[in-house]
């Protein structure tokens, strides 16, 4: 095993192949443009409430295959016979308030991106907020969103700093790939 020392706690000491060391490196705080992967990343946190990270990761590719790679637009079309489907598929979480807030979520983030050209425009225009004024403005829009899912889907996005320790080697890989709004203080 590959000794991880100088990364953030949560994965030093895990052997390289650990689906969390993966995320950490790859994806954890790493700015993301596409909004179909913005929503798949929203629908992730959501079905983490309750459950560990472990259990997400582990199905991950699970979801994006029972979600048409989460897709917004076939995702918001969904009727009852997809979401029977859902509820069916033991390869993700079958709770059917997290499948509902799915379908709910994707069709505002259509009308999110009728208002604004897309859902990272209106991440974009809203940033740089606290934690409490981004749970705020996500309870009042989007459907089983609290603030620790929040609180992770802005921090694993890059919205809110503390993805990584200075002193994580993924640190500073994340810095470099932050748009220029990330150097923007709140007045």
């Amino acid at each position: 095993m590959e000794n991880l020392s100088g990364y953030c706690k949560v994965v030093a000491g895990m052997d390289k192949e650990n689906v969390h060391v993966h995320y950490h490196d790859n994806e954890y705080g790493f700015p993301i443009d596409d909004d179909n992967h913005l929503f798949a990343r929203l629908v992730l946190e959501i079905n983490q409430a309750g459950l560990s990270w472990t259990t997400i990761l582990n199905k991950k590719d699970n979801f994006f295959k029972a979600f048409d790679n989460f897709d917004i637009d076939k995702v918001a079309r969904y009727g009852s016979k997809q979401r029977e489907r859902l509820l069916a598929d033991a390869g993700i979480i079958r709770n059917r308030l997290k499948v509902e807030a799915t379908i709910e979520n994707a069709k505002k983030i259509k009308s999110i991106q009728k208002e604004f050209g897309s859902f990272k425009n209106w991440l974009d225009g809203h940033h740089p907020l606290s934690k409490e004024e981004w749970v705020k403005l996500f309870k009042k829009t989007f459907r089983f969103t609290g603030g620790e899912i929040v609180g992770e889907f802005l921090m694993s996005t890059g919205y809110l700093p503390g993805a990584h320790g200075e002193g994580c080697p993924i640190y500073k890989k994340v810095l470099q790939q932050k748009p220029a709004w990330a150097a923007k203080k709140k007045k």
